[in-house]
């Protein structure tokens, strides 16, 4: 039998100070699986203001070559322990302040290897508002309560006449009883052990259980699968977690979670049940009330904030990962090229650009003017003339083509138009996503980059430079402006907001940026940098001109030695005079390269020119108390390919001829498309029909498929069949299985 929760205040008072912070690396080390060490190398890098993509890629002597997802995951456990450090601290201030810190508690609070641990033990010792329990310990009753709860007496009702005291309040025995059971429903609802064991049992065997709110049947039809639905928690996926929270965060339905509360009682009687004596009796009635009216609401607000997390997580991992794969996109490179913003009434925006994305000219042409007249015919033939002449001038080799509103309409006007006749190469037409270039052409970084011009010309222009380089262009939207998210708006804003900014930090720098072009969004994102620096560097190119070197960085404002340290691998200098300013080498590790080139009796552009010379390098040689395996090996693979960029070459999508809306669909028609969005339940693919169709993940492969990210990927190609078109709604269903 356990004793009475209070135990614990009774013993000796020998009071000390709060311990200090623990290490735990190793509690790290041992959750991720890796070397204590590892997670320590690690966490003193982090500690001196490196960043997670320069220590993958700059110090793998000093974490054993953890990747940026491993240095990621142990810079996060650590802010979770220091979180609960701070909160463990904050409890030995409290404790003292009260005088209720002992040894044997402080030792308890210590050992806690989790939060919900943590507060399970603080929370008899917890600061309480008046409660049933209060003000019957008021009225004196604690000791009766002790009695009964440890069964130290056997015939309970004589004694109950021995507390009945009016002035306190105590007018009955049945007074005096009820003040007892309310002193030991708390006792119980603050058993750690029972609150682990129901904590385990909730999370294990709950059931989440929704029901349409009375009188919103109708309102909220949008919510309708939830109107009568119940699941398992340990099973139920994040979305339709998100989606029931919001319905019933919008009023439209009720949630209930719990599981079976027979097994939940069976797991109290067994702490808390003894004999078969009068007061059994009243600890069984009692342990009814503890459960009813103060662990089981406790445990479902503990349960939804887990299940809450756990939905988070897994819509954050969902929208980081689609992120990735289109900030990764094959990029078109630096080529003159020309973007339409597609329009019927208003025209068509056209934009012509550089090569290095500078805005050369604008027009506006109508080539789908309403009717088949004669001023139809001519505003086609006129935009027709206007396009092909615009391509000669501005030697266009590629078309950009928004893929909104008559975006198909005026690919097929493009493709159709007389190249060869005009006696040019017809260029490659590409649809790019234009989601999110509204956004941008309002933002104050298109005022600040056109501010003499309408939005209209700003979103023609970042339709074009998302061909030429997706990632140099949307680093400046917001990523949540993109859409390619699940519920991103539900979610822990802050945890999304650290996992976004990682996952755009890791492309920057994995792919490199060109120091003398550079927009200032996109230098922000470079390891060392931020906002402020990055703009500084381009203030400082504005007005010295471009950058000849690497080191040059060292005389822009703000710009200090820690900063150098964790940018310069980072930023690409084309036309160095130094070769290496061009490669993915850090200039800590010149010298190295420079001793190479020597041994081998040449300079450094020979070393990077010549294959058979690199052959020939003896990597142990090098090897220093600084500089390991892991970097040379690096280096060498960097002289091979300088300042290689890792993403794939670019494929443009070629839509179905003849598809260009829903009307144009039927039923078992086999379609290529372009994924747009991977969710938890399936992915949304473009078609060609300014309508994303979705492809559920039953009907992803012959297989069965758990994880739509199994199979596809955003910016992906496939081929897709129509199953069903549901025109009022607005949805397509399409199928990735093979037919027949």
């Amino acid at each position: 039998m356990t004793s009475s929760t209070t135990d614990i205040e009774k013993t000796p008072d020998t009071k000390k100070p709060a311990a200090k912070a623990t290490d735990w690396s190793a509690d790290i080390a041992r959750e991720l699986k890796i070397n204590q060490h590892q997670v320590v190398a690690t966490l003193t890098l982090l500690g001196e203001d490196c960043t997670v993509p320069f220590i993958a890629r700059y110090r793998k002597e000093a974490t054993g070559s953890l990747d940026e997802v491993m240095i990621t995951s142990i810079r996060d456990l650590n802010e979770k322990w220091t979180q609960m450090e701070k909160r463990k601290e904050a409890i030995f201030k409290s404790l003292k302040e009260r005088d209720l810190l002992t040894t044997e508690l402080e030792t308890k609070l210590n050992a806690a290897k989790t939060v919900n641990e943590l507060e399970d033990i603080y929370l008899p010792f917890k600061p309480k508002r008046k409660t049933k329990a209060s003000q019957a310990r008021e009225k004196g009753l604690e000791p009766l309560a002790e009695e009964i709860f440890n069964y130290r007496i056997k015939d309970v009702t004589p004694r109950l006449k021995d507390f009945v005291d009016a002035e306190k309040g105590v007018k009955t025995p049945q007074d005096a009883l009820q003040g007892a059971k309310d002193i030991m429903a708390e006792w119980m609802s603050e058993n750690q052990h029972v609150r682990k064991e129901l904590r385990n049992y909730w999370s294990k065997h709950s059931v989440i259980t929704s029901k349409v709110a009375k009188g919103k049947e109708q309102d909220g039809q949008k919510f309708k699968d939830y109107f009568d639905w119940s699941e398992k928690i340990a099973a139920a996926p994040s979305h339709r977690i998100l989606a029931m929270f919001r319905g019933e965060a919008e009023g439209f339905i009720k949630l209930t979670i719990a599981p079976d509360d027979e097994e939940a009682l069976i797991i109290m009687d067994k702490q808390f049940m003894c004999g078969e004596t009068e007061a059994a009796k009243i600890i069984e009635v009692t342990i009814e009330d503890a459960y009813d009216r103060l662990l089981a609401p406790s445990m479902e607000t503990e349960v939804r904030a887990e299940l809450k997390k756990r939905a988070d997580e897994e819509a954050i991992k969902v929208f980081t990962r689609n992120l990735r794969e289109l900030l990764m996109a094959p990029p078109l490179g630096q080529h003159s090229i020309m973007a339409v913003d597609p329009g019927f009434r208003t025209g068509c925006k056209v934009v012509c650009l550089s090569a290095q994305g500078d805005l050369l000219h604008h027009d506006v042409i109508y080539p789908h003017m309403e009717g088949s007249g004669e001023g139809a015919r001519q505003s086609k033939m006129t935009a027709a003339a206007k396009m092909l002449d615009l391509s000669k001038k501005h030697n266009v080799v590629a078309i950009a083509v928004g893929n909104g509103t008559a975006g198909r309409e005026t690919e097929d006007f493009l493709r159709k138009l007389p190249w060869a006749e005009a006696g040019l190469d017809a260029p490659q037409i590409v649809m790019v996503n234009e989601s999110g270039a509204s956004i941008y052409s309002a933002s104050d970084v298109a005022r600040e980059e056109f501010p003499d011009y309408d939005l209209t010309v700003r979103g023609a222009v970042s339709i074009g430079r998302r061909l030429m380089d997706p990632l140099a262009e949307l680093v400046k939207l917001d990523p949540k402006s993109i859409g390619v998210g699940q519920y991103q708006h539900d979610v822990d804003q802050n945890a999304l907001q650290q996992s976004l900014d990682d996952t755009v930090m890791s492309c920057v720098n994995s792919v490199g940026v060109e120091l003398n072009t550079a927009s200032k969004e996109l230098l922000s994102y470079v390891s060392g940098l931020g906002k402020q620096i990055a703009g500084n560097i381009v203030k400082h190119r504005q007005e010295n001109g471009a950058f000849g070197s690497r080191a040059e960085l060292k005389k822009v404002a703000r710009l200090g030695p820690k900063a150098f340290e964790q940018c310069a691998g980072f930023l690409r200098i084309r036309e160095a005079k130094n070769p290496l300013d061009a490669s993915a080498v850090h200039p800590e590790s010149y010298k190295v390269v420079e001793t190479m080139a020597k041994d081998l009796g040449v300079d450094v552009a020979k070393l990077m020119q010549d294959a058979e010379l690199r052959k020939r390098i003896d990597l142990q040689k090098y090897v220093t108390d600084k500089v390991g395996l892991p970097t040379l090996k690096d280096i060498v693979q960097e002289l091979e390919k300088p300042g290689r960029d890792p993403r794939a070459q670019l494929e443009a999508m070629a839509f179905a001829e003849g598809v260009h809306s829903m009307d144009d669909l039927h039923e078992g028609m086999v379609l290529p498309g372009i994924v747009t969005n991977v969710t938890a339940f399936g992915a949304f693919v473009d078609i060609g029909v300014h309508q994303d169709g979705l492809v559920h993940v039953s009907h992803m492969a012959d297989r069965f498929i758990k994880d739509p990210n199994e199979v596809v990927a955003v910016a992906q190609k496939v081929q897709v069949t129509v199953l069903q078109v549901d025109k009022a709604r607005k949805r397509i269903s399409l199928s990735m299985k093979k037919q027949g």
